[in-house]
Formats: C-alpha cells, structure tokens, sequence
C-alpha cells in the first residue's frame, strides 16, 4: 500500500505540500511547549535540561503514533493544565517528590489507556450530546482566544472589579499580535495556501530585527542529554500506590478523558473528520494514541499528554490526515538537536494563529438547534463556563448537568439517554468530591 493510499490523501481532498504547511503550522503553534512545560515543572524541582528532552521525545512518538495509526492531524504533546497540576498541586502544594509524581503520571497512563483500548472513551464520545460537542467547540474557541490575547498582554489581570482588562495596547506584542491577526484573515480571504504559517515566520523575522528580547545568540546544534539529574525511569511506582496519592491518579484520568476527548472532537469536527453518524473517523485509535503518549510522559520523566488544541491551526492551514501530526512529530524529534532555538520563535509571532482559529471555532453556533430550547441552552452553558473558569472539563460538567436537569424539568426526559445521564452524575460526583483539577 503507497503512503498515499495509506493516508487518503485523495479522499479526504488534500495533497502533501498541503499536509506539510499544516505540519509546520501546527508545531509552530505548539512549539511553546518545550519552553512553558521545563520552565514550569522546573520551578517544582524536575530537571529543566531533562523535562526538556521528555517533553520533545513525548510530543515526537506521540504525535508520529496518532498520525500514522489513527491518520488524523492532531498533534501531542504534554498538557499545559495538567503540567501545571502535576507542578503546583501536587508536588509544591501535596509535598510529594518527583520520583511519585512521576509514579503518578505513569499509572495515570495505564488507567487512561485502559480506558481508551476497552472503549469506554469511545463510549463517553458516543453519548456526549450534539448540543454539547457544539458547545465544546465554543468554549474552546474562546478559551483559545483567552490564551493567546493574555500570552501577548492584550487582556491582562484586573486588580479591582472585573476579573480583566485592556492591557497596554501600544506595546510591541500587543500591536504586531492584531495586526498579524488582520493579515491572516485578509491572507485566508484571498485564499493563500498557508497563511497562517507565512504570518508566524514574517513576525518572528520582525522581532529577532526589532524586538531586543528575541536574541539569535549563533548557537543552533546542540547534541540531546537527559543531562546530569536524568529523569528517565526514575519514577517510584511503589510510592504512587500509596493511599493518599491514588485520588490524585484519579483526578488525572478523569480530567484527561474529558479534557482531551472533548478536544479530539472538537479539532476533528473542525477537519470535517466526522462520518455520517457524527462519529470521529477513526476515532477509537486517535484516542488511545494520545493516552498511551501519557504512559510515556511517566517512562521519560514529564507531564502527562494530550492532543493539543492548536492542532486546529494546522487542520485550518489544510491538514486533512495523518501526514499533518507526523510532521509535527518529526519537528519535535528534530527540536532534540536544536534546543537553543526552541524560544526563538515568540509567543506573538504564535498568537495571531491562535486567535484566528479561536474565532474560526466560534462558527459551532451556527451548528446549534436552538429549535431545541434546552440543548441548545446547554451547549451555550458549557461554552461559557468553559472560558469563565478557565477550565474544558467544568465547562462540560455544567453543560451535561444543564441538559439533565432541564430536559427532567421541561419533561423531555424521554430525550435523554442513560449514558448522557450516567456521565452527567459522574462528572458532577467529581466535582462534588473535590478531585476536580
């Protein structure tokens, strides 16, 4: 079988110039990763040099696992909430070392793909509400939109009153963020092929010319070392059993099965990679691939995985099939020789992608039935709490607990199904529990 057979190049309407711009859009998008991912485990005591490597290796074999066994264009690398879980909660606020917190990672990986290769997330997708789904696809469109405009300070932190404001809108990233924003969107109207990635390599030139913290120090190659603090397989898996760390392995698995399914489903929805049931082409192996890379994350010493949502920049650039996250993964693996130009590129040269995708996402409002009262008021419930909160999985929560409760009041109780009210409890008894993240 040709690769192009193997890929569907054909069927699914693409090419490989195509698949390899939405290759370099999508790592370009979540290139940052390498950078946030080291600098914030770092701050709990992982080695930075280490963690860095991890999270390439991760992000690599993961993303080459997904395209070429699930064919879909989604790229993985480690979860920026769940890295900030792993750093802040539970090994600086629960005091628990790093040799556990990787033990914890590691069965988290277990669980998780168990979950995914039995069907159960297969399951969960099946039974998540159209309403819903849409509404996923709203928040995190917005959600996206929240990431970057903050990354660059075009909103920032309100001291007083609101919760956020108008940054300083003179500001070099604030100014070249927007204006990168217009000219993909004129770029996308006139239909250039890889608009957005032309903008990111265009600001990035920008700033290494005018921008003094983008510095080119003429050091490129640099031969890949877990360095002297290695933490490959020094997880303690003996330690990660301990009673009071297995809620901890819970909330990891339960956050990441909503987190990263509610992803998948929203990037997939956006490559138009649903059949005619609704149902994610290939679905069941894309979610085992991203779970499996978490079994990996705990191996090599970093954070648990998911597939990213950036990975709608790529789909948006015209990544239709596997070839898009094998780039990815290619680049990642590639960034293990080159880690002193892993911060080369700035977060505005990225934001302006970002933010073009995020409204892109907006459209799921058009998908709404609002002739139906309560569903569609649900999936605007769990769009909005999910960017209020900062948070895809409590968005869902409210979304599923929403549709519940008003489906049982207005009578329509004959509308819902029993895995629609199986989640809905389970998700709230999560949050009742205290194990949300």
């Amino acid at each position: 079988m040709s690769l192009e057979n193997h890929f569907e190049l054909t069927q699914r309407g693409s090419n490989w110039r195509q698949e390899i711009i939405a290759g370099l859009t999508t790592f370009l998008a979540m290139v940052y990763s390498i950078i946030v991912v080291p600098n914030m485990l770092g701050s709990a005591g992982f080695s930075v040099e280490s963690v860095f490597i991890a999270t390439c290796l991760v992000s690599g074999f993961g993303s080459i696992l997904i395209g070429l066994w699930a064919n879909a264009p989604m790229g993985i690398g480690c979860a920026i909430s769940l890295t900030a879980f792993t750093a802040f909660s539970l090994v600086l606020g629960q005091n628990v070392s790093v040799p556990v917190a990787l033990g914890a990672v590691f069965f988290m990986g277990i669980v998780f793909t168990l979950i995914s290769a039995t069907g159960i997330r297969s399951w969960i997708l099946k039974n998540l509400p159209s309403s819903i789904a849409h509404g996923a696809g709203i928040g995190i469109g917005l959600f996206l939109l929240l990431i970057a405009t903050n990354g660059v300070g075009i909103v920032v932190s309100n001291q007083a009153g609101m919760p956020v404001k108008l940054g300083n809108f003179v500001s070099f990233p604030v100014l070249i963020s927007l204006f990168g924003l217009a000219v993909i969107i004129g770029l996308e109207k006139m239909r250039v092929k890889g608009a957005i990635l032309w903008v990111i390599i265009a600001i990035t030139i920008i700033g290494l010319i005018f921008d003094p913290n983008v510095k080119f120090n003429g050091q490129i190659f640099k031969m890949p070392t877990f360095g002297e603090k290695s933490l490959f397989l020094e997880m303690d898996l003996i330690g990660a059993l301990q009673p009071a760390i297995l809620p901890v392995v819970f909330a990891l698995v339960m956050t990441a099965v909503f987190d990263a399914t509610g992803t998948i489903s929203a990037v997939a929805s956006q490559a138009n990679l649903l059949d005619k049931d609704g149902q994610i082409i290939n679905g069941g192996k894309a979610l085992t691939s991203d779970s499996v890379s978490s079994l990996l994350s705990g191996i090599f010493g970093t954070a648990p995985a998911a597939v990213y949502i950036e990975s709608a920049a790529g789909t948006a650039a015209g990544g239709k099939t596997g070839i898009t996250a094998v780039i990815v993964g290619i680049l990642f693996l590639l960034m293990l020789f080159f880690q002193p130009l892993a911060g080369l590129v700035p977060v505005y040269a990225t934001a302006p992608a970002l933010m073009y995708v995020g409204l892109l996402m907006l459209s799921n409002v058009s998908k709404l039935d609002f002739s139906d009262f309560v569903g569609s008021m649900s999936g605007l419930i769990c769009a909005v709490f999910i960017v209020l909160t900062a948070n895809i999985v409590t968005g869902i929560m409210l979304g599923f607990a929403s549709l519940v409760i008003g489906r049982i009041i207005s009578g329509e109780f004959k509308k819902l199904n029993i895995g629609t009210i199986i989640i809905a409890i389970a998700l709230i008894l999560f949050y009742l529990g205290g194990w949300a993240i």
